[in-house]
């Protein structure tokens, strides 16, 4: 009896000492993520991604293609509206192209290094590699890391939960969370191609617009634009829309919305943007690219600029700060709020 015990006990062992040795810790897999890193001549990522906006969700399909050391070429199309908007950076810059509007701004921008970003491989690998307190888990086919954000405003959006396949620590998908936990932007990575190759094209700025605008929809030409007015639906105490103006202009209207009433006040303007021929030189933004989700904006002391449908938004103030300034931006998504 005594010795069928002793072989039952010794089978366990050896079942748990084999397992361990095929189990890597979370140092090991960090030291590969690092190594495969530095050993990428670049990628190829397909994913979806969705973001959270109140009740509603918004899906977007993502194109990402890399080149190292700083070539980006990052495409996002909503797949409801069929409209799309590219950030492309090359050795002239940063540059966000809307090729529906005929559209392409240049950013002075460390972008993408000076935040995280949830759709680039490397940088989902720096946020594991800088956070010394990510928390690490296993399953049958992943690596699962929770780790802090690397945003300019993390306080909306603090925590991240990164899951890679284990076969080639290639990316699975990513949940970026706000403090009560609830994923508000998720991504999912259907393909993923290690150390693909570019032509010299790829790249450049003029020919990605060229080909972007191949098979749009033609848009209006700017006669009598119109369109409906959006409120944000983030409060800030005490402030409240005390003025709406709508103003007539040549090629259609701009309303304007002042809130007021409190120690915080600001100014959302929304106007329809006028599609005229495209310019072979793009326009130079005075700000820092940001991220809204639903589109790129470009943020300024005290002011924020971006374009959603075929409407420039912008707003300014003189007491917000760049956070509230992203909030107030980020929950203008429908006609509620007002």
């Amino acid at each position: 009896m005594k010795e069928k015990l002793l072989l039952l006990i010794s089978g366990i062992l050896v079942i748990f000492i084999l397992a361990a040795c095929g189990t890597k810790s979370q140092e090991d897999v960090v030291k590969a993520l690092d190594s495969k890193q530095k050993e990428l001549s670049g990628y190829k990522v397909d994913a979806t991604m969705t973001l959270k906006m109140g009740s509603d969700s918004q899906v977007y399909k993502v194109e990402i293609w890399h080149k190292d050391p700083s070539f980006y070429r990052v495409n996002l199309k909503n797949a409801e509206k069929d409209q799309s908007q590219m950030i492309l950076r090359n050795e002239e810059g940063v540059f966000v192209l809307t090729p529906a509007l005929k559209k392409s701004f240049k950013f002075q921008s460390d972008w993408p290094k000076n935040s995280s970003q949830a759709y680039l491989y490397e940088s989902l690998i720096k946020d594991i590699i800088e956070d010394k307190s990510a928390k690490f888990t296993a399953t049958k086919d992943h690596y699962v890391f929770e780790t802090k954000t690397r945003y300019q405003n993390n306080s909306m959006l603090p925590i991240q939960e990164i899951k890679l396949n284990k076969s080639d620590l290639s990316p699975a998908m990513v949940k970026v969370m706000d403090p009560d936990r609830k994923a508000l932007v998720t991504v999912e990575f259907s393909k993923v191609t290690f150390n693909a190759k570019f032509d010299k094209s790829d790249f450049d700025m003029q020919k990605n617009m060229t080909r972007a605008q191949i098979g749009l929809p033609a848009m209006a030409d700017g006669k009598e634009q119109s369109f409906t007015v959006k409120y944000p639906t983030f409060e800030i105490e005490g402030t409240k829309l005390i003025d709406e103006k709508e103003v007539k202009i040549e090629d259609g209207k701009r309303v304007v919305l002042t809130y007021d009433g409190g120690e915080k006040s600001f100014t959302l303007v929304q106007e329809k943007v006028a599609v005229k021929e495209a310019s072979t030189s793009p326009t130079y933004v005075d700000g820092d690219l940001v991220d809204l989700g639903m589109t790129i904006g470009a943020v300024s002391e005290g002011s924020l600029t971006w374009s959603v449908d075929g409407v420039d938004y912008m707003i300014a103030s003189n007491n917000l700060t760049e956070e509230e300034l992203i909030e107030i931006a980020r929950s203008v998504q429908g006609e509620v709020g007002k």
